[in-house]
């Protein structure tokens, strides 16, 4: 019957057009969600595969975690924290080779959002890795003052420290005693943050830098024992043993514990008792230091040479110790002129051949204990007060 076909065939075009077009529309959203459907489908795979890869990275094995990170980062190439973190792998699995492949996808993340507090941090990182000091501050400084989602000081701090640590470890002080200053100026009335800070710069051998972020805590906790610990390690250092005695008894009574304050405050004691240039001693006193010292340093001298197994009455006079006790014997005659008002140089004359006496022997024979350390840290103070 084909008269009734025609008769439900369209002759009109507008509505063969209108078929098509519904017909079009329904293809191209089916084809709009199967596209829909495999993108969910690899961004939740990119999403899967990323997560082992953190927790590989987590575990220390780099390899397993690169190799799932870039598979991460195939299924979503447009993402950057997948980028950022497979940088970072590539970075901490410590292999060399690696370490231009990191800094590319890093450069081209820091091209796209410069400021980001994150990327530079690991810039600087792998410039730490390298070895560059100028990058490295570079991008740290970036980071510090860079844009961070969350936790905005502390991220900062952690910066810096950072900073502080490479430069250290470079044998850059000068660098580093600049950082820490910059440190020291931004921290919070907080005393685990000035102790850390007061560590840095015992780190770093700046001493007075150590004594003023110990005093910082001593301001806001006076009981504190670490710091006046603290506080007394550091005047130690510096020959400042008057002070040294105060925070170091205080720091004992704080805390019996403290081994290392304890053997600080013995040798500081030892030192205020032996030093015969101390301030405020009777000059009967100074000689009767100076003729103990004296007298301990011939004792230093034969140990030491015993210990080498030199005969000091047999020694050539060409050698280390023939030398010293030479000088020793030429200047005994003169500890009977102490008294005399004329011979106004004979202290400093007797104790610089003391001295040498403990430096020398300090070098070729071990650190010294009890008097002779106190003698050499003595010796010590009063090189530094002559430069």
């Amino acid at each position: 019957m084909p008269w009734t076909v025609r008769k439900f065939v369209p002759r009109s075009a507008p509505v063969i057009l209108l078929i098509l077009t519904l017909a079009a529309a329904g293809g191209f959203a089916a084809v709009g969600h199967l596209v829909n459907r495999f993108n969910a489908n690899q961004r939740a795979r990119g999403l899967k595969l990323y997560e082992q890869g953190l927790a590989a990275a987590s575990d220390g094995n780099y390899d397993r975690a690169i190799a799932a990170l870039r598979a991460a980062l195939t299924c979503d190439p447009a993402n950057s924290q997948y980028q950022l973190s497979l940088a970072r792998a590539l970075r901490d699995s410590n292999d060399p080779r690696r370490l231009d492949e990191a800094e590319s996808y890093l450069l081209a993340l820091w091209q796209r959002s410069p400021q980001d507090g994150a990327v530079n941090l690991a810039l600087a990182r792998v410039a730490a890795h390298k070895g560059d000091i100028d990058e490295a501050i570079r991008y740290y400084h970036n980071a510090m003052y860079g844009v961070w989602n969350a936790n905005l000081e502390s991220n900062r701090s952690k910066s810096r420290i950072e900073l502080i640590q490479f430069l250290m470890k470079k044998g850059a002080r000068d660098k580093a005693e600049s950082e820490l200053m910059a440190l020291a100026a931004s921290l919070p009335p907080n005393p685990a943050a000035h102790l850390q800070a007061a560590d840095l710069f015992a780190q770093n051998q700046s001493y007075e830098g150590e004594l003023v972020q110990c005093n910082e805590v001593l301001h806001l906790e006076p009981e504190n024992s670490v710091a006046l610990a603290c506080s007394g390690h550091a005047a130690y250092l510096l020959g400042d043993y008057v002070t040294a005695q105060h925070y170091l008894q205080a720091a004992a009574n704080g805390n019996p514990q403290d081994k290392e304050a304890r053997e600080m405050l013995a040798t500081t004691e030892l030192v205020l008792k032996t030093n015969p240039f101390h301030s405020h001693i009777s000059d009967a006193e100074r000689n009767r230091r100076i003729a103990a010292a004296f007298d301990q340093a011939e004792k230093r001298l034969g140990e030491c040479a015993q210990k080498d197994g030199v005969d000091l009455q047999a020694a050539p006079p060409t050698s280390s110790v023939g030398m010293l006790q030479e000088r020793w014997l030429a200047v005994k005659p003169d500890l009977a002129k102490l008294r005399s008002a004329a011979e106004a140089d004979l202290p400093d004359t007797i104790m610089d051949v003391v001295f040498e006496i403990e430096q020398q022997t300090a070098a070729n024979c071990g650190a010294p204990q009890g008097a002779d350390e106190a003698l050499l840290l003595i010796s010590q103070k009063r090189e530094a007060s002559t430069q």
